[in-house]
């Protein structure tokens, strides 16, 4: 494949935490001193229905059958929805590139997998997609993950650590002229479904965490996890809240607000426990948890890094915006998967295409 010229692309992200489908048109280019600009012309987020919610948050006990279909149909939702974004917009992006929603990741037996069928989403919008992101590395031999350290690098050099507060928290940063990244623990995925027993979709600006108590006990049992003490590469799945965390909260009998309490004082304690031993540096913090002023404020009590919450715009599109860089450097035949951080023998340049003509596939 030779070279394609992209400066507009729409980039897609599903999180664990089942908010709803992020899509971002974003605009890439190297400027003169051979850095990559960005922008995010225009975004917004679809909310799941409860039906999808419950299709979504289901599935991996589901048939052979419900796995298939579902990919199809949530690909042809997918492009359904972007399909209208575009026209709303009046866009005219050349590229399209989604990371799709997971529902297994198990790289230690060789798959992850992200649903939300790429040729779907061609059919209903014409538009070439990158698709299926985290499968050329785990076959390598690598975690699949984290994927965004390579945005990280590239377009947001000017901070030492990135982290993401999204369903499960992830920092990136360089240390010896090598890029990090790794899962740090849970985040939004349990915070939220401690949230939706009380009817709220989340908890807004943490304020039920804050008016409970640290349960010693609960946060204890949640430190103690082996993870936490593994060195990177290493990643997170649904599955470890479901076989682990879950029961835990579920068998815990204090009142709902110390559990919420409990695991922000744990989200909060392995996320600065983890930077604490490097140099002070900058810390830009994006994902739906950095809405949550009481995290964002008992993590600042427990480092001495300066946090940094950008705009709205960055703080809930990040994740997206850099799978559409993700599909900007694919197409054009650039690394954009990191050996350092997935633990694979070698960098690589990953994502299914789908839509390109033959002549620009091929020399």
């Amino acid at each position: 494949m030779r070279s394609l010229e992209v400066s507009s692309v729409i980039g897609l992200m599903s999180g664990t935490s089942l908010d709803g489908l992020d899509i971002a048109h974003c605009e890439f280019n190297r400027n003169e001193y051979g850095k990559y600009d960005y922008k995010i012309t225009v975004a917004e987020t679809v909310p799941y229905s409860e039906e999808w919610k419950q299709r979504l948050s289901t599935l991996e006990t589901g048939s052979a059958y419900d796995f298939v279909k579902t990919n199809a149909d949530l690909g042809k939702y997918i492009g359904i929805q972007v399909r209208s974004f575009i026209d709303k917009q009046n866009l005219h992006p050349c590229l399209i590139a989604s990371h799709g929603h997971t529902i297994f990741h198990q790289p230690q037996l060789g798959f992850s997998s992200q649903i939300g069928d790429g040729n779907a989403i061609l059919a209903q919008t014409g538009i070439p997609v990158v698709y299926d992101f985290r499968s050329l590395d785990v076959a390598l031999g690598g975690q699949g993950a984290p994927l965004v350290p390579i945005g990280d690098q590239l377009l947001f050099s000017d901070y030492d650590f990135c982290l993401n507060l999204g369903g499960i928290s992830n920092i990136s940063y360089n240390l010896n002229g090598r890029r990090l990244a790794y899962d740090i623990s849970l985040c939004n995925m349990p915070l939220n479904y401690l949230a939706r027993q009380t009817g709220a979709e989340y908890d807004r600006d943490g304020e039920m965490a804050r008016s409970g108590n640290v349960s010693q006990s609960l946060l204890d049992a949640m430190n103690n996890q082996s993870y936490f003490n593994e060195k990177g590469p290493k990643s997170l799945g649904k599955e470890w809240f479901t076989d682990v965390f879950q029961p835990m909260l579920i068998q815990s009998s204090i009142p709902l607000k110390d559990k919420m309490r409990t695991m922000v004082e744990h989200i909060a304690y392995q996320i600065t426990r983890d930077v604490e031993q490097l140099s002070k540096g900058k810390m830009l913090i994006t994902g739906g948890g950095a809405l949550n002023k009481f995290l964002v404020e008992r993590m600042q009590q427990l480092t001495h890094h300066e946090l940094h919450v950008p705009d709205s715009l960055l703080v809930n599109y990040k994740e997206a915006l850099i799978f559409a860089f993700l599909g900007f450097l694919r197409v054009n035949r650039e690394v954009n998967t990191l050996a350092s951080v997935t633990g694979a023998p070698e960098d690589s340049c990953s994502g299914s295409i789908t839509g390109l003509p033959v002549s620009l596939m091929y020399k």
